[in-house]
C-alpha cells in the first residue's frame, strides 16, 4: 500500500490506462453478444484470447509502473527495507499474473 501522500505509479497514465480498460470491456460484451447468438466455440474461444491477452498487457503496464515507480522511488531513498518489501510484493504480482 502506497503513502496517502504519493500516487500511485500509473497516475500519470491514468487516463489513458482507463481507455484501454473500457476497450477491453467493450470486447467482453462482444463476447456476450457472441455467447448470445450462439457463434462457433472456436471463434468464442479466440476472443477469449484477444481479451485475456489485452487484460495480461495492462497487467505488465501497470508491473512495470510499479517496478519504476515504487521499487525504484525506494531504492534511490536508500530505504533498503521498504525496497525488499516491494520487491518482494511484484514477485507475488509476476506470480500471480503467470498463473492467470
Amino acid at each position: 500500500m502506497i503513502p496517502v501522500d504519493q500516487h500511485p505509479g500509473y497516475h500519470g497514465e491514468q487516463a489513458r490506462l482507463l481507455a484501454r480498460l473500457r476497450r477491453i470491456e467493450g470486447q467482453v460484451r462482444g463476447l456476450q453478444r457472441m455467447i448470445e447468438s450462439e457463434t462457433y466455440c472456436i471463434d468464442v474461444l479466440t476472443q477469449v484470447s484477444a481479451v485475456t491477452k489485452a487484460l495480461q498487457g495492462v497487467g505488465l503496464e501497470l508491473l512495470d509502473e510499479h517496478l519504476r515507480h515504487c521499487v525504484a522511488g525506494a531504492a534511490a531513498s536508500g530505504d533498503h527495507a521498504r525496497t525488499d518489501e516491494l520487491v518482494h510484493e511484484a514477485t507475488r504480482a509476476v506470480e500471480r499474473l503467470l498463473r492467470a
